[in-house]
């Protein structure tokens, strides 16, 4: 992928530094090209180019200008997230990525040089050169604190609260999110505003789905997320036999439809609970594995998620292989809940509830 190195060659240069939050398109659909063109792109299309533009006062009467009419409180919002991404932004500093196109990944990489309004597929964009350092890391890899802040509804925002830097950078370095680990400011020592903002207008929904997405790591971990894809299989209409822990041969399941297990779809499930992203050798795995039980179909749940190259080969396999991350394990577990057994609905209660759709802040 063009613009992506490794965590270990990033590994000498790397230190704590300003983090960003960088959104690709409210429906994720800069995503693709930002990650292959090693750019950070957002939108505000009816903006025109920002060079040359020192300060906020300028970039508010940029914006004035180019939306007449716009209240002021829009203008002076809009105008900031610009200038945090034309001006305030460093090289050097830190980019994360929330995926809409891949919802259980974050995409973390470096600033690398200035702002540049630029033709992306043949349309004038606001962009900063991004080496994506991991480009598939996991939400699951950060604690919900973090999550939480990385939920803000802007499209750009600095992301400052509960050691950002610091436990950001962990993960680009290939460990997962250390946590929040200072204690209580010194008597007398001065508190900087950066360090006690809250984070603008969170997501409500998925900071929902991250604390559900924490449940379950605490509750069905290892060979036991293979006992809650039994559950929800189950709950589907498939008769199911799991495989014992320990070697399993290449399944964790095998399902089959009708009284027995023995009419309409035979299906292979393999299950893997790491939070890393499965690679192309499990999914041949799979594959193997589907030849050998002569299974119809197969389904590969990783809840670390799916690596690019595994996402692309796996396209030739549309009509025989599915492939559930952590928000499509989440999801079959909404539309079949009610119909799972009590022991799980102990482990794991749910509630439905109502919140009001907020769109992105641009």
């Amino acid at each position: 992928m063009s613009g992506t190195r490794s965590a270990t060659s990033f590994a000498d240069t790397i230190e704590p530094r300003p983090v960003w939050l960088v959104r690709a398109g409210s429906h994720g659909e800069d995503e693709d090209a930002a990650l292959d063109l090693g750019l950070a792109i957002i939108g505000f299309h009816d903006i025109p180019s920002l060079a040359g533009i020192r300060d906020i006062d300028g970039v508010i009467e940029h914006v004035s200008r180019a939306t007449p009419g716009a209240k002021r409180p829009n203008i002076r919002n809009r105008a900031g997230q610009l200038e945090d991404f034309a001006i305030e932004m460093r090289k050097g500093d830190i980019v994360a990525l929330p995926l809409k196109t891949r919802p259980s990944q974050i995409a973390l990489g470096r600033v690398t040089g200035d702002y540049a309004f630029r033709e992306v597929a043949g349309k004038p964009r606001h962009t900063r050169p991004v080496e994506w350092v991991r480009a598939d890391t996991p939400r699951n890899a950060f604690e919900q604190d973090l999550l939480y802040s990385l939920g803000a509804f802007l499209t750009v925002c600095r992301i400052r609260r509960h050691e950002a830097e610091r436990r950001i950078v962990a993960v680009i370095l290939g460990g997962e999110d250390p946590g929040f680990e200072s204690t209580a400011q010194p008597e007398g020592a001065e508190v900087r505003r950066e360090e006690v903002d809250a984070p603008a207008l969170p997501d409500v929904a998925q900071a929902a789905h991250d604390q559900i997405v924490a449940r379950i790591q605490e509750k069905f971990r290892e060979h036991d997320l293979a006992r809650l894809v039994e559950a929800v299989l189950h709950a589907e209409g498939f008769q199911v036999q799991s495989s014992k822990p320990g070697p399993d041969g290449g399944v964790d399941i095998l399902a089959g439809q009708g009284p027995l297990g023995l009419d309409g779809q035979r299906l292979c499930v393999q299950v893997k609970s790491s939070r890393s992203p499965s690679d192309v050798k499990v999914f041949r795995e799979l594959k193997g594995t589907m030849d050998s039980f002569k299974a119809d179909r197969g389904l590969l749940v990783s809840w670390g998620g799916f690596t690019k190259g595994l996402e692309q080969e796996s396209r030739q396999s549309y009509f025989q292989v599915r492939m559930w991350d952590a928000a499509d394990l989440l999801n079959a577990v909404y539309r079949s809940y009610e119909r799972l057994p009590e022991e799980i609905q102990a482990e794991l209660p749910l509630k439905r509830v109502w919140a009001l759709v907020v769109e992105e802040l641009e």
